[in-house]
């Protein structure tokens, strides 16, 4: 139980790879709250997880609210005393080509995806400081380095928080935290699953491991990256897509 005693904070934990983060942070003896933009789904989460004997609670929160955020920091504060690890996981997806693409739908990506990594991190590191101690993980995307057709805001966000998290990682080092990136590539969950058959098939033409991955594979990463033997590590980025960008 290397995270034993330990409390770790998932962003959009109540589905797909943000809940696998939490269910494995919490194996490795993590307390663990939720974040969620809708409260009773964030609950729910967090009593099946408390169900294996951690501390696990869920805050509503719209992470794109500085006010928001700042309420549920307060909160998890309160009700944990510490925070030792942040996983900024929330996100969302409003395709379309660029001539397309309406104004606002760029704003929700980029606000959601980019700007909540920065409001959470900025709560984070105030507590982290403090304790001379911090892992942040940000979830970027293999997009963010090898672009995407019909997704110029969800590409942008997600390469922003590469730039986001080595700056802060120079910027806090000295404090004892670390923070670093996984850019997961093409990933079996509820998102992906809207995708067309074909697009499916030319995805996985592109992935030499020749198979989609898993949410356990990127959770696998984020633990790694929180565990006390990447102490050493931090201003990386981790790539789990079997291959598909090296």
């Amino acid at each position: 139980m290397p995270l034993k005693g330990q409390t770790a904070l998932v962003t959009g934990g109540t589905r797909g790879i943000g809940r696998a983060i939490a269910e494995d942070l919490a194996r490795m003896g993590a307390n663990v709250a939720i974040g969620s933009r809708n409260l009773a789904d964030a609950q729910e989460v967090a009593a099946a997880i408390a169900a294996t004997g951690v501390k696990a609670r869920g805050y509503g929160m719209d992470v794109s609210s500085a006010s928001d955020v700042e309420a549920a920091f307060g909160a998890i504060k309160a009700d944990f005393e510490r925070l030792d690890i942040l996983v900024n996981n929330a996100g969302i997806t409003k395709d379309g080509l660029l001539i397309r693409m309406a104004p606002e739908d760029w704003d929700a990506v980029i606000n959601v995806n980019l700007k909540s990594v920065f409001l959470c991190s900025r709560e984070a590191v105030k507590m982290m400081s403090r304790q001379r101690y911090g892992r942040i993980v940000n979830i970027s995307s293999v997009v963010a380095f090898t672009g995407n057709p019909g997704q110029v805001n969800y590409s942008a966000s997600k390469a922003g928080m590469v730039g986001l998290t080595k700056t802060i990682a120079k910027e806090y080092a000295s404090r004892g935290i670390t923070v670093n990136a996984v850019a997961p590539g093409f990933i079996e969950t509820a998102m992906t699953d809207k995708l067309s058959g074909d697009v499916k098939k030319q995805m996985l033409a592109a992935i030499p491991a020749n198979k989609f991955g898993t949410v356990a594979d990127v959770a696998a990463a984020v633990s790694f990256l929180c565990s006390p033997g990447a102490g050493y590590i931090t201003g990386h980025v981790i790539h789990v897509n079997g291959g598909m960008y090296m």
